[in-house]
């Protein structure tokens, strides 16, 4: 059975583009059909192309290609967790961005180069997982500024109109209609609706 080349791209949403890594698999020779994406956050590893790439297609002798390192999580300890199940799996992973684990290991040479992979992937698997946490620290630090200055975040809360309670009781009481009850209150009829839910 002849050995497969996959690629994996990623990134974080669906509004970003994975054009640039694209662009790169295809300058190594790439064919559409080995190219696997997720537009998912790199936070964990379940991710619908990932998932099916690694029990669905993955097979041992196979090589993994993926831009850098923290396109296959962002997360420390998953990122050791999948290269300890790429080695154990006898699946070959290059990082582009590591150009050690691009090279075609010559025989007896094999340990050089993974003392050095080794130690790449600890640095930048840190700074991958330093990253998210920055990224999440901001959006806090945005939240807590914007709840700061009064900001509501989210759909704005519906406001309750002065005559609410004498106009429900008649609509309850079946005196009035929801479309007259919506008149009288001067509201949209699904504004009417979510504060009888709500309130």
């Amino acid at each position: 059975m002849e050995n497969k080349i996959f690629y994996y791209a990623r990134v974080s949403s669906k509004e970003q583009n994975l054009d640039r890594q694209l662009e790169v698999f295809k300058n190594l020779g790439a064919d559409e059909r080995e190219i696997i994406c997720d537009k998912e956050s790199g936070k964990n590893l379940e991710r619908r192309g990932y998932q099916a790439l690694k029990n669905a297609m993955l097979r041992s002798g196979d090589t993994l290609i993926v831009k850098s390192l923290d396109r296959l999580s962002r997360n420390k300890a998953d990122i050791k967790n999948e290269l300890q199940y790429f080695k154990d799996n006898n699946i070959r992973l290059k990082v582009i961005d590591l150009p050690t684990t691009m090279m075609d290991l010559p025989k007896g040479q094999e340990w050089v180069f993974e003392m050095v992979n080794n130690i790449l992937i600890e640095v930048l698997g840190t700074i991958a997982e330093q990253e998210r946490q920055t990224i999440r620290q901001r959006q806090r630090e945005g939240i807590d500024a914007a709840k700061a200055k009064g900001k509501h975040l989210g759909r704005p809360k519906l406001t309750i109109p002065d005559n609410w309670d004498e106009v429900i009781t008649e609509w309850k009481d079946k005196k009035i209609t929801a479309r007259k009850a919506v008149e009288k209150l001067h509201i949209s009829k699904s504004t009417f609706y979510k504060l009888v839910n709500d309130i």
